[in-house]
C-alpha cells in the first residue's frame, strides 16, 4: 500500500477517494486503508498533512455530489441494466435498504461500509433528498472519514515508535473489519456462497496455471 500511495502522489490519492465516493467503478477501491495508510506516510514527512486532508475532504464530497446527481438523473435505470463486471444490482438494493433503515444520517455512516459508501449518494439522489439536506450530511461524512480516517494514521505514525513495524498488520485489520458486513452479506446466501467458491476456483486456478 505505502508503495502505490507513493507511486499515485496527492493527486493520486484525491482521485481514489472521489471515484470511490462517487463513481461506479471506484466501489472496489480501498478507502479506509488508504486513508489511513496516506495519513502515516504525513507523519513521516512524506505528505503535508493538512494538504493531505483538506484534498480528501473535498474530493470525498464532490465525489459523493457526483454520485447524487448521477442517482438524480438516470440512477432509476440502473434497475433495468443487467449485471456486469463493474455493476451489480445487488449493491444498489443493499445501497437502498440502508438508506431505508437508516434515513438521511445514511449519507455519514456509509462512509465507512465499503461499497454501500459507493451507491448510497445515488441511492439519495434516485430518492429525491433535498440538495441541501445531502450536502449537509455529506459534508459531515466527508470530515469524519476522509480526514478523521487520515488524521487517525497520521497521530499513530507520530505516537508510537516504529509504528512501520505494525503498518502491515494494521492496515490489514482494517481492511478485514470493512469488509466483514459485504462478507457476511454474501456468505450468508446459497448464491453468495457458490459466486465466492466460483471466484476462489478461478483464482486458484489462475496461480497454478501461471
Amino acid at each position: 500500500m505505502q508503495i502505490f500511495i507513493k507511486t499515485i502522489g496527492l493527486l493520486g490519492v484525491w482521485g481514489v477517494i472521489f471515484a470511490e465516493s462517487g463513481l461506479l467503478i471506484g466501489f472496489f477501491f480501498p478507502g479506509d486503508s488508504l486513508l489511513f495508510t496516506a495519513g502515516f506516510l504525513a507523519s513521516q514527512g512524506f505528505f503535508n498533512i493538512s494538504l493531505l486532508m483538506g484534498g480528501a475532504f473535498i474530493a470525498a464530497v464532490l465525489g459523493d455530489s457526483t454520485g447524487y446527481a448521477f442517482g438524480h438523473k438516470i440512477g432509476k435505470r440502473l434497475f433495468q441494466r443487467k449485471d456486469s463486471l463493474i455493476f451489480h444490482k445487488d449493491n444498489l438494493v443493499r445501497a437502498q435498504q440502508f438508506y431505508e433503515k437508516h434515513g438521511k444520517k445514511t449519507i455519514i455512516l456509509a462512509r465507512f461500509i465499503p461499497m454501500i459508501r459507493t451507491f448510497a449518494p445515488i441511492v439519495a439522489g434516485m430518492g429525491d433528498m433535498e440538495y441541501k439536506t445531502f450536502l449537509t450530511f455529506n459534508i459531515i461524512g466527508g470530515v469524519l472519514w476522509a480526514m478523521g480516517v487520515t488524521w487517525f494514521g497520521f497521530t499513530l505514525g507520530n505516537s508510537i515508535p516504529d509504528v512501520d513495524r505494525y503498518l502491515l498488520p494494521i492496515v490489514a485489520l482494517i481492511i478485514i473489519v470493512s469488509v466483514m458486513p459485504n462478507a457476511y452479506h454474501i456468505l450468508k446466501s446459497p448464491d453468495g456462497r457458490k459466486q465466492f467458491v466460483a471466484i476462489l476456483r478461478y483464482f486458484i486456478n489462475k496461480i497454478f496455471k501461471d
